[in-house]
């Protein structure tokens, strides 16, 4: 019975680090898209007027990983707290949320920008995590995983309310509603002359990671294997369908609603160009019914392919922060190389130093670049995965 509990254990943990591996190696793709397409610093690779079949679904298919990852948190902070009080949760919760902004702040605003004077300063993927687990761990304080997932479920299902709310531009109130709930982008001037780029809001993310934290109540270690997968694979399946239907009605869930277009394929990518930022009702349906339906078939997976992505989803943070500069780095030994001069790398103008507007690649060997950086990372993660799992310290949990 031990024997028979321990593989059940492990398996359905697994299946989580299987899926979040698979999501971080599309995730490198839209990074090395960012840095290395020809389009990738001044085209929307979502404006039907501009993009390609191929590139906009090169884009649409990362967007599964930054609700994945939220879900995934918080279902991972579920489990990881199971033998924790409600005080010891909610403490560990708010301080790696507090770490994670603050490593945006220093080292992923650096990994954007390359700019030593930090003129431009980045709230992005770290800032909604932390953000969002700030809020978790407030939560998981006072109320119980039920509540908690209440609580999550009425932020995504009724977040896009706000969208009808208009207030008095640019006053208080309004880049308030705009960094914590409806930005799709919010600049803020600095009296030194720089910039605050809000990219990611807070309470739209920390509804799906509330509400993966309540579905963390399905890996309880007396669940029933089974019954978990086929709830997962119901919920999944309702979420897709929901996505499906309520978008064919175009009414509420998403503010920018869908059109038919002078072709069948702009028209059915117009069906999926759903709202990102911040994550939509029926972006979340789009991208989270099919995860759940993926995590249910990865539970008893066992493979070269999964394994493979295991070892990346054992070690997010690390592949997050370190393959970001690896990307970059490239990319300017690349610009130096193509016969760019410094001026032209570091131009002020220029939100990324060492990417210029017009440098890049056509898509087919973006793709082999992102191919190449995947690879390369594997025995990095593989060996701070080991190392993590032998050393176990306090402050390992951190990264």
């Amino acid at each position: 019975m031990y024997s028979t509990a321990t593989s059940t254990l492990t398996n359905r943990i697994r299946s989580i680090d299987t899926v979040r591996g698979l999501i971080i190696i599309i995730m490198a793709l839209d990074h090395v898209r960012d840095f290395f397409h020809i389009a990738g610093a001044t085209g929307d690779p979502t404006d039907l007027a501009t993009t390609t079949p191929a590139l906009f679904l090169t884009r649409w298919i990362t967007h599964y990983c930054a609700p994945s990852f939220m879900m995934l948190s918080g279902l991972s902070a579920y489990l990881s707290g199971l033998n924790k009080t409600a005080a010891e949760k909610s403490a560990f919760l708010i301080k790696r949320g507090f770490w994670l902004i603050l490593v945006e702040m220093v080292f992923m605003t650096f990994a954007f920008t390359f700019d030593i004077y930090y003129k431009t300063l980045f709230f992005a993927v770290f800032w909604a995590l932390g953000g969002a687990m700030i809020v978790l761990g407030i939560a998981v304080r006072f109320a119980s995983p039920k509540t908690v997932l209440i609580l999550g479920l009425a932020l995504v299902l009724g977040h896009n309310l706000l969208d009808y709310v208009k207030l008095q531009e640019n006053s208080t109130a309004d880049i308030l509603l705009r960094i914590f709930f409806t930005g799709r982008g919010t600049f803020l001037p600095r009296p030194d002359g720089g910039a605050i780029v809000f990219l990611y809001v807070i309470f739209p993310w920390a509804g799906i990671m509330m509400s993966g934290y309540g579905l963390g109540m399905l890996y309880n270690r007396n669940a029933d294997p089974m019954r978990r997968r086929k709830l997962l694979i119901l919920i999944g399946s309702v979420l897709t369908a929901l996505f499906v239907v309520l978008r064919l009605i175009n009414g509420y869930g998403d503010p920018a609603p869908w059109s038919t277009q002078d072709t069948g394929i702009k028209t059915f990518m117009s069906f999926l160009n759903v709202t990102k930022y911040p994550p939509s009702l029926f972006f979340t349906f789009m991208t989270q019914g099919p995860i759940l339906i993926l995590l249910a078939l990865t539970e008893q997976t066992d493979n070269a392919f999964s394994r493979i992505c295991t070892v990346y989803g054992r070690v997010p943070f690390f592949f997050f922060l370190v393959h970001f500069y690896v990307i970059h780095i490239m990319t300017m030994a690349i610009v130096f190389l193509s016969g760019y001069t410094w001026q032209q790398a570091t131009d002020d103008s220029l939100f990324f130093k060492f990417r210029p507007n017009e440098f890049g690649y056509p898509l087919g060997q973006t793709y082999l670049i992102w191919i190449l950086i995947v690879v390369a990372l594997y025995w990095p993660c593989k060996w701070y995965g080991e190392y993590r799992a032998r050393k176990r310290t306090w402050w390992l949990s951190y990264l």
